[in-house]
């Protein structure tokens, strides 16, 4: 049976070094924060929040990277989305996914963005861009 979580207006905002490590601390807090709320490391959506950050933020460090600019995640939870953005200062590269290649090693993770969410997309800001995905808020109980 799933069960709603209910969080409605709830909002985590951070900024990163535009660097693999600020990448990995974005994914790491975002699930942290997640857990804070009440949602459980492990848990489908944690896992799932996990590898969207991940993809995200790895986006925004490697082509959306501006030297000297950070980016930026969002997390807002809204009627039973958890909507996770990831903001960065190049606007003129928008993300889009790559055809399939054999033997490719990497180019998959908009992809996977795709298959976790429920949407995804794109949206203009006064500097740069914001890459955004939603998830489902849907809890698995016994």
């Amino acid at each position: 049976m799933n069960a709603e979580i209910t969080l409605a207006g709830t909002e985590f905002v951070q900024r990163f070094s535009a660097t693999r490590r600020g990448a990995r601390l974005a994914r790491r807090l975002a699930v942290h924060q997640l857990d804070a709320w009440g949602v459980p490391y492990g848990s489908g959506l944690s896992d799932a929040l996990a590898v969207v950050v991940s993809e995200l933020a790895a986006n925004a460090v490697v082509h959306g990277l501006v030297p000297g600019r950070d980016f930026e995640l969002r997390l807002v939870v809204l009627a039973g989305t958890l909507r996770v953005e990831v903001s960065d200062a190049r606007g003129e590269r928008e993300p889009e996914p790559r055809p399939f290649r054999p033997g490719a090693e990497s180019g998959f993770g908009l992809h996977l963005v795709g298959a976790l969410a429920t949407s995804w997309g794109v949206k203009d800001r006064v500097v740069g861009k914001t890459v955004w995905a939603e998830l489902a808020m849907k809890s698995e109980t016994p």
